[in-house]
């Protein structure tokens, strides 16, 4: 087992799974345990100083969230990156997240939220923290667009947007880019602007991949809203 999870302090029973659930999180999104490494329960017990249930426990709720991918023969391991992968991911955000943004702007809904995020990821001290700030901004930024199935559709892309952030990071370190493609999406958001918010975070987005996995990374233009469905849709160029 790698470095990072060596040492690890008694845990209080009530909180094991949780103990495990976040110091692997930390681990995965920090590249101390690379995509493609077998996350063996015994072997992670041990370290944790825990048994194998909450180990267990935990690793199936990383799997419920992209971040672990679970085979009956082979076990557990930490999910591989490729362009593939990233472009799924991506793609489909591309599909909701404009439009959840818009449906924000429209309703005025407060985006204070959004600023803590910006504050967090300016003082993140690693990727991992830098990630999940990120991840909350976007969050923040479609949390209120009024549809709770949209939220949770969007919910269930976030840990492995971070993961895909976080491994392209290590290699290609952009985030002072998408920091300040973050700040210009909020200002206009803030504005009241949603056309051109949502076109910036559609180009935010797909740039993101295009810089990360720049072979055969094609997106589809961005296409209206179904409220615009009769106009001509909005392109733009080009997310941590």
């Amino acid at each position: 087992m790698n470095a990072p999870l060596s040492g690890a302090a008694p845990v209080p029973i009530p909180s094991r799974t949780q103990y495990v659930l976040e110091h692997l999180t930390h681990a995965i999104l920090t590249g101390g345990l690379a995509p493609g490494t077998a996350l063996v329960e015994t072997e992670l017990a041990r370290t944790f100083g825990v048994s194998k249930t909450p180990v267990r426990e935990a690793l199936k709720t990383l799997a419920g969230r992209g971040l672990v991918v679970m085979s009956e023969y082979k076990g557990a391991a930490v999910r591989a990156v490729d362009a593939a992968m990233a472009r799924s991911v991506y793609d489909v955000r591309l599909l909701l997240e404009p439009e959840a943004l818009r449906r924000t702007v429209s309703s005025r809904a407060g985006l204070a939220v959004a600023h803590a995020a910006l504050d967090r990821a300016d003082a993140a001290g690693d990727t991992a923290e830098r990630s999940l700030a990120n991840r909350d901004f976007h969050r923040a930024l479609y949390l209120p667009c009024g549809n709770p199935l949209l939220v949770r559709m969007l919910d269930d892309l976030r840990d492995q947007a971070a993961l895909v952030s976080s491994v392209a990071w290590q290699s290609v370190p952009t985030w002072g880019r998408e920091a300040d493609e973050h700040r210009e999406i909020l200002a206009r958001a803030e504005d009241g602007q949603a056309e051109e918010a949502a076109r910036l975070l559609h180009q935010h987005i797909e740039g993101f991949v295009r810089r990360a996995f720049p072979e055969e990374s094609t997106f589809p233009e961005e296409s209206a809203s179904p409220a615009e469905s009769a106009s001509p849709a909005v392109s733009a160029e080009g997310e941590s």
